[in-house]
């Protein structure tokens, strides 16, 4: 009888991993340019692709795993410290989706995309220093 109920758990447990939502990843991206991987959703989770603005004209870009209650909301962050008029760092709305890579992963960026992407970050890194 132990048996039975162990194999009945083992499969339920199968069940349980092979219904987890598969989703594309990426932390932050410019632009066009987000480099993706897949990640899996925990329960309460689904998949979302956020777009925004960062310091008022810079696109952004984040996918991944979301908790459900927090689709389809518009965040907005302010820099550390900033009092209540300062200036957005980012504002992003986060889009949920709920079936498998439903957040679909950019193609690679066109030789221009990149190239531009390369000479803004040339051009930041000399202000920054």
């Amino acid at each position: 009888m132990n048996r039975m109920i162990l194999q009945i758990f083992a499969v339920g447990i199968c069940f349980a991993i092979g219904q987890a939502l598969q989703c594309y990843k990426c932390k932050i991206g410019i632009g066009e340019l987000c480099f993706t991987s897949k990640t899996t959703c925990e329960s309460g989770e689904q998949c979302f692709s956020g777009v925004g603005t960062a310091v008022g004209f810079v696109d952004i870009k984040s996918k991944g795993c979301l908790a459900v209650a927090d689709c389809n909301k518009t965040k907005e962050v302010q820099f550390p410290g900033a009092t209540a008029n300062s200036t957005t760092a980012y504002s992003m709305t986060k889009t949920c989706c709920n079936t498998d890579l439903c957040n679909a992963a950019p193609g690679l960026p066109s030789g221009l995309s990149l190239a531009l992407a390369t000479v803004t970050a040339l051009f930041v890194a000399n202000i920054l220093v």
